[in-house]
């Protein structure tokens, strides 16, 4: 017989997505079958599988010990905490805005992976896992049945906030408030031409999943996605804005389609603007910022947050604020050599 005891990571979950976790080699079926034979048990009693686990719930597994290691599979191999550290000392310009037990805000740099795009890429998810693992605030078995993860992703050439969940808690809040568009994403970019007042555009987006590449429609249009946009011209010049934005829905390419397509692209966009800008301005990408997430204020949390109050307590309206990296301030100084922040 082998014991599994619940921790704060693997609680707030059904019992059989644990298992899946736990014994990943054995299927759906087998595992359901067990937890009727009492080969699985939760608390020494017949369970389900749809239980929510709570922590310190003792889960017995009723089997011989080659039986277990062959559903439970291999620990986490050298490998793969090898490509954790890594990345931890590797990626660089990664820098820590806020943290605390469940939630890890960051400042990615341009040039990083928000998440891996094939295997074996250095990421920032990669980085968030070797940080804790190099902290000592996570250790290689826990990576089994549970791996702390960003909550929002940004491109790779764009710079600014990403939200990551350090526990399962943390990761589900951060995850509910995004969904339910409580967070307030604010963006910072350079387009070309002027724009003199503020602007709340919809328009409905379609990805082409084999280039990659978004398409705005003004009205609706099959399987394209409805999209909002808020523009606020910060300063501006008889040719290019300077440009906050905030992100109402958070679709692929939203932001630099959005504008494209109103004739006001970014500054360094060759996918959907200009590809002389590069040259022009000595870019490698488009000038694109997440520059400020504002998390909700108490009187707007519902009976739905409640069980989320842990994390979201000490971030009841908070504003979190990336500095803009160089690269956006010398072409902003160099448009813009009057603006006064």
């Amino acid at each position: 017989m082998q014991e599994l005891r619940i921790g704060p990571n693997e609680a707030g979950q059904r019992f059989d997505k644990y298992l899946k976790k736990a014994l990943p080699n054995a299927h759906s079926g087998l595992l359901y079958k067990q937890m009727r034979a009492k080969n699985l048990t939760l608390n020494g009693k017949k369970a389900t599988g749809s239980e929510i686990l709570r922590e310190g719930d003792l889960v017995r597994c009723f089997f011989s010990q080659e039986t277990f290691e062959l559903f439970s599979g291999k620990s986490m191999t050298e490998e793969s905490v090898q490509l954790y550290a890594d990345a931890y000392h590797q990626l660089k310009g990664i820098k820590v805005l806020y943290e605390d037990p469940h939630v890890l805000i960051v400042n990615k740099p341009i040039g990083v992976l928000s998440q891996q795009a094939k295997a074996g890429d250095l990421s920032l998810n990669e980085w968030l896992v070797g940080y804790l693992l190099k902290k000592g605030e996570l250790k290689a078995k826990d990576l089994k049945t549970f791996c702390p993860s960003i909550c929002n992703r940004i491109d790779r050439n764009t710079s600014g906030i990403v939200l990551c969940g350090k526990s399962l808690i943390g990761l589900q809040a951060l995850s509910h408030v995004i969904r339910e568009h409580l967070l307030r994403k604010f963006y910072l970019t350079i387009c070309h031409g002027k724009l003199t007042k503020a602007e709340d555009l919809t328009g409905y987006l379609l990805k082409d999943e084999k280039t990659n590449q978004v398409q705005i429609f003004s009205e609706p249009h099959e399987d394209a996605a409805f999209v909002s946009t808020k523009f606020l011209p910060e300063h501006s010049s008889d040719d290019f804005t300077l440009l906050s934005v905030e992100l109402i829905t958070g679709k692929t390419h939203q932001i630099r389609a959005h504008l494209a397509s109103i004739h006001h692209p970014l500054i360094g966009d060759a996918k959907y603007g200009l590809a002389s800008d590069r040259q022009s301005f000595g870019l490698t990408h488009q000038l694109l910022h997440a520059r400020k997430v504002t998390f909700p204020k108490s009187e707007d949390l519902t009976e739905k947050e409640e069980r989320f109050l842990e994390v979201l307590t000490p971030l009841i309206d908070k504003s979190f604020v990336a500095p803009v990296p160089p690269e956006f301030l010398q072409v902003q100084k160099k448009l813009f050599p009057d603006y006064q922040p």
